[in-house]
């Protein structure tokens, strides 16, 4: 908490927009329609000084105290906490073929293209004929060709909001659209960017760390947005249950309206995670040569080698030394010598195709 409120009063901007602005939102609302007597709000001519303080005050508590609970207010929204077993397991199933059903039609449809081009081969053409026999896809297929182009983009864009690897899928839109950044690095690299994070933040260029916070900044406000909102119902509908409500007329309607609205940011949370995805893309293509660099070590001219070499950095980070890890010798630069590249040719161990479980990692960027 006290780093919280040192960031806020060295100008955070990301704490200001991301949690106090919307916490603002929800005072003032919670202070016309809850509460209008102790905040003052229906007498502002006669007690300005009293809502003014009521409101920076409340507003200060509200978003101090969502910032610092940010990561379990996240696991929730993601999937990872307060989910019943089975609940979470039929999401996750409901999201897998969701998925799966998206890349069958982008796939679909660019077989389209490529036939109307003349480019489709003979084992395309097998494909796109199973594609058009199957009873679902055809369907959808019919109807994704009419809408065009525009259609075609906001498809893959839907597409990518998901893990490439299905084994990372989780039971929520925002755990999949977060997740797929988590697990870029990894997927790509095999540098584990939720074990190697700290790290990673510390070397690439400021530019980079900025976008990563900005992005995550419009996502922050759209959750604190929703839990802000989720408090005033539940404010509301004690104060209608008790008959403490001075306008009930007006509660009733805060309570009908606000609900909807929390869907709606949670929509607009997933889009946003667009540009956080891409923030963080960046830090990871850009911030693993400075980042071996400072582990004093030689990405190898090879992805397969540069792949094993960071499962190996990541693995003794995650899991601390054991014997196997010794093959990181030959990527260690010697004392004295450039880090930029070398000719390695360690024995490379097995990689694994899955990184551990997301709910055990506590330091990842969400």
């Amino acid at each position: 908490m006290t780093g919280l409120v040192q960031s806020a009063l060295g100008g955070g901007r990301a704490l200001l927009v991301g949690w106090i602005l919307p916490s603002l939102i929800n005072v003032l609302i919670f202070g016309f329609v809850v509460v209008p007597k102790l905040s003052s709000f229906t007498s502002l001519e006669a007690e300005k000084g009293q809502a003014a303080i009521f409101g920076l005050v409340a507003t200060a508590v509200l978003g101090l105290v969502l910032a610092a609970l940010q990561t379990p207010l996240y696991r929730v929204l993601e999937g990872y906490r307060g989910w019943p077993r089975r609940l979470a397991h039929a999401r996750r199933r409901h999201h897998l073929a969701r998925k799966h059903l998206l890349r069958n039609r982008v796939d679909a449809l660019a077989l389209t293209e490529q036939e109307r081009a003349g480019h489709l081969t003979a084992t395309d053409e097998s494909v796109l004929a199973a594609f058009r026999a199957h009873p679902i896809i055809s369907r959808y297929l019919t109807a994704d060709i009419r809408k065009g182009d525009a259609w075609f983009a906001l498809l893959n864009e839907q597409l990518h909001r998901y893990p490439v690897d299905d084994r990372q899928v989780t039971p929520t839109r925002l755990g999949n659209a977060i997740r797929r950044f988590e697990e870029y690095g990894y997927d790509r690299y095999r540098l584990d960017s939720q074990v190697l994070w700290h790290e990673l933040n510390a070397v690439v260029p400021d530019m980079a760390r900025q976008q990563t916070d900005e992005a995550r900044m419009s996502v922050d406000f759209f959750v604190s947005l929703l839990y802000g909102h989720l408090l005033v119902v539940a404010a509301a509908i004690a104060d209608l249950a008790l008959g403490n409500a001075a306008r009930p007329w007006l509660v009733a309607a805060t309570i009908a309206v606000l609900p909807p609205l929390t869907l709606l940011w949670y929509r607009l949370a997933v889009v946003a995670t667009d540009e956080w995805a891409g923030a963080v893309r960046a830090m990871v293509n850009l911030g693993r040569h400075p980042l071996a660099a400072a582990l004093g070590l030689t990405i190898p001219d090879g992805v397969a080698e540069e792949r094993t070499m960071w499962h190996l950095a990541s693995d003794l980070v995650r899991s601390g030394f054991h014997p196997g890890q010794t093959a990181l010798d030959s990527y260690r630069t010697a004392l004295g010598e450039s880090s930029a590249r070398g000719e390695p040719t360690p024995t490379q161990p097995a990689l694994p195709t899955a990184r551990p479980s997301p709910a055990a990692d506590d330091t990842s960027p969400s």
